[in-house]
């Protein structure tokens, strides 16, 4: 018995020392920062700087992310090198909501929420498989859909500050937002103004012009 009691003691004072000759572990967690969109314009086009650090730290191909922003802003673009090129005028606010939901759809974990994820196909199901605790389930499309429609929903009653970009064959004012486009009678290309939605249809709006300033 007295044999026992040394050897547990021995073994516990090799694990203690063990144990301080370990590295210090880093959560991946906590070293997981995705880059603020850094942004210039080029006429009527926003320029995104620094989407290739952007695609660096998230870990995804860069054509899938560049993808889903053009899909979710309701513009065209391209990559340019290591920028990403909007052909419309966003604010840095508009691109990190969107790039946000991207992370919390397509990377973060839901179990441990772990950056250390894969994307992978299921049959034709995508498949987010964690490599930290072993989780995968199935990519929910609309777990960032909240971020997205707090910047540019378009809901009927609400009043909002456009820009007419042309006119329609129809001699209405054309603006967009976000997936929305928006007809105006009465206004002119180029015109600011704040217009509240009357009536919505799928991604088509109606609106007519207000006077006073109480616009999203």
């Amino acid at each position: 018995m007295a044999d026992m009691s040394i050897n547990l003691k021995d073994y516990e004072s090799l694990l203690k020392r063990a144990r301080e000759k370990l590295p210090e572990v880093v959560d991946t967690h906590s070293r997981f920062t995705v880059p603020e969109p850094d942004i210039f314009y080029e006429g009527r086009s926003t320029v995104l700087k620094n989407f290739g650090d952007i695609i660096s730290v998230i870990n995804r191909e860069q054509s899938h992310l560049l993808a889903y922003l053009l899909r979710e802003l309701g513009t065209a673009g391209n990559v340019d090198g290591k920028r990403a090129v909007f052909k419309r005028k966003l604010t840095p606010k508009q691109i990190d909501e969107r790039i946000k939901a991207y992370v919390d759809i397509y990377v973060m974990c839901s179990e441990c929420y772990s950056p250390d994820t894969k994307l992978m196909k299921d049959g034709r199901v995508l498949v987010l498989k964690c490599d930290a605790c072993g989780a995968h389930r199935p990519v929910n499309v609309y777990r960032g859909k909240r971020a997205v429609e707090d910047i540019d929903g378009v809901a009927e009653g609400k009043t909002y500050e456009v820009t007419i970009q042309h006119i329609s064959a129809k001699g209405d004012g054309v603006a967009k937002r976000g997936k929305f486009t928006i007809f105006v009678p009465n206004t002119k290309s180029g015109e600011v103004l704040n217009i509240i939605i009357v009536k919505t249809s799928g991604t088509i709006g109606f609106g007519k012009r207000v006077l006073n300033n109480n616009a999203t």
